[in-house]
């Protein structure tokens, strides 16, 4: 695969915005839907689009398909699932916090994804980059503790594990995206994208069909774009390591911010400005080292 320079960062900001609308809206479909409805809309409705971003790169190239080793299926397996879980724990906690502070919860994840990383892929911390997740990771803390509010032990509790399962989901597909070898970045993604959407498509679709079929209806009527978000998650995490990728992706908390205040026209205090500034730090410490 080849080095692509600068674009891992490129992708992982197109992909905060994106995932960022997305978790907006997919939060309040859980009132609707379910935690489980909410959570298969996003793979559901992906899985199309993932199909078309395949076909359309095949065109484009003239690549054939992947074949991926037996080393494949327990990476993409294992980050699918854990990306089920990190969606439905992400979605549960929103519903006992606001969106803001569910996420600071969540960004505990490059942490966690340096760790992953490093058990398990071999991905190395550099002392820039430990220092860019430390900073950027302080400043998610400092917007989430707001003075004045009670602690909620269940919400901080789940926001941290689904950073958890994201932060495992993460080193997943990247070891999927590795264990193909010479394939292009782009093509290894885009196959690992459409893959893992079909595994968790037809899991949750079995699920709900045996479990509840009303909100698989629902579901139906519900069109939700999935698949943008995902295919530049894939690309970046084909070109840096899952803690980079995730440390950067810190910049969704700064998405967030803006739109609780452009949109639901809630004010940025002081507090939650260095939090701002301590994210931008660290980012940019983490795009220098580099």
């Amino acid at each position: 695969m080849s080095d692509g320079g600068w674009l891992w960062a490129v992708f992982t900001i197109i992909a905060a915005a994106a995932q960022t609308a997305r978790n907006a809206t997919q939060r309040e479909l859980t009132a609707r839907l379910g935690t489980v409805g909410a959570t298969h809309v996003r793979f559901l409705f992906g899985f199309p689009f993932a199909l078309i971003f395949l076909a359309g790169i095949m065109v484009a190239s003239g690549q054939a398909l992947p074949r991926p080793p037996l080393v494949y299926w327990p990476w993409i397996i294992a980050g699918a699932l854990a990306q089920i879980m990190a969606t439905a724990l992400m979605l549960a906690a929103m519903n006992e916090r606001s969106f803001v502070v569910v996420y600071a919860y969540i960004k505990t994840e490059p942490v966690q994804a340096a760790l992953f990383g490093l058990a398990f892929l071999g991905d190395a911390v550099t002392a820039a980059l430990g220092a860019a997740i430390v900073i950027a990771t302080a400043g998610v803390v400092v917007m989430a503790l707001k003075p004045g509010t009670s602690w909620d032990l269940r919400a901080t509790l789940l926001g941290i594990a689904a950073g958890a399962m994201f932060a495992f989901s993460a080193v997943g597909f990247r070891g999927a995206i590795l264990s193909l070898g010479p394939a292009s970045y782009v093509m290894a993604a885009t196959f690992t994208v459409a893959v893992g959407l079909l595994l968790q498509s037809a899991l949750l679709s079995l699920y709900l069909w045996l479990r509840e079929r009303d909100a698989l209806g629902a579901i139906v009527r519900s069109w939700f774009l999935g698949a943008l978000a995902s295919q530049f998650w894939f690309l970046a995490f084909a070109l840096a390591t899952a803690a980079s990728v995730r440390t950067l992706a810190l910049v969704e908390v700064l998405f967030a911010q803006a739109i609780s205040r452009f949109v639901f026209k809630q004010p940025t205090s002081p507090r939650e400005a260095v939090g701002i500034v301590l994210i931008v730090a660290g980012v940019a410490l983490l795009v220098w080292a580099h």
